[in-house]
């Protein structure tokens, strides 16, 4: 049997959309933006398709898993108007927006580094205080494994180079699993002075805010990868 996806609440987007419309930048909107969905319950596996089931669009603001998490934040960042929000999400999930279990950008750092080479992000993950990490993915056994490089922060530095980040950056935490280039990504915005990371999140059961230094120091990580959202998003 096939699973039905999910659709956005239009009423609710018109009234994110018009309130977040008030702040000219991409990092305040997606501040604004992420903010509304703090408290939301984490959903497991959100998303329907699969290498065995066929892939449908689905998006809700119900709940989330971190992916689908940063991924709503962007698309209602990027829209001018509610009809825009679907199609958005589509571009930011799929490649080339192809609704396909085969197009869907599993990996984070392939996820990046394809919205990176659109124009749609900036990478902050450059400089004398990152390191080069090579590894091979093989998590979703359903594609061949391969090696990637990719370049990070490694987590004693993020004192340091935490004064470059912005409002709505985005951060992939890295993974010291076999076959997983991350484990966690998350949206960066500075509340009183601090640095904060938002999230879903499993273990706290739902969309938090909580310092930055925090999460880094109870999770095992080598390091994080931060990437910058840019206006007006490019267009496949």
């Amino acid at each position: 049997m096939t699973r039905k996806g999910q659709k956005l609440d239009r009423k609710l987007t018109q009234q994110i959309l018009k309130a977040s419309s008030q702040f000219p930048t991409i990092g305040a909107r997606l501040k604004f933006i992420s903010a509304q969905f703090i408290g939301k319950p984490y959903i497991i596996g959100p998303l329907i398709g699969s290498d065995t089931e066929p892939e449908v669009f689905t998006a809700t603001y119900d709940g989330f898993d971190c992916v689908t998490y940063l991924e709503t934040c962007l698309a209602l960042a990027w829209a001018k108007k509610a009809e825009e929000v679907n199609d958005l999400l589509r571009e930011i999930r799929y490649r080339n927006g192809n609704i396909q279990w085969k197009d869907r950008l599993h990996y984070t750092t392939d996820w990046s580094k394809y919205h990176l080479k659109r124009g749609a992000f900036t990478d902050v993950t450059r400089g004398e205080d990152t390191l080069t990490r090579t590894k091979e993915i093989s998590f979703l056994q359903c594609f061949a494994p391969r090696t990637i490089t990719y370049r990070y922060f490694p987590k004693r530095k993020l004192n340091k180079v935490s004064k470059r980040f912005r409002d709505g950056d985005l951060i992939y935490f890295a993974s010291t699993r076999k076959g997983l280039d991350t484990f966690h990504v998350g949206l960066l915005v500075w509340v009183d002075g601090k640095l904060m990371v938002r999230h879903s999140a499993k273990s706290k059961g739902g969309v938090v805010e909580q310092e930055l230094a925090e999460f880094v120091k109870v999770n095992t990580m080598p390091g994080f990868i931060v990437a910058r959202p840019k206006e007006p998003i490019a267009k496949s």
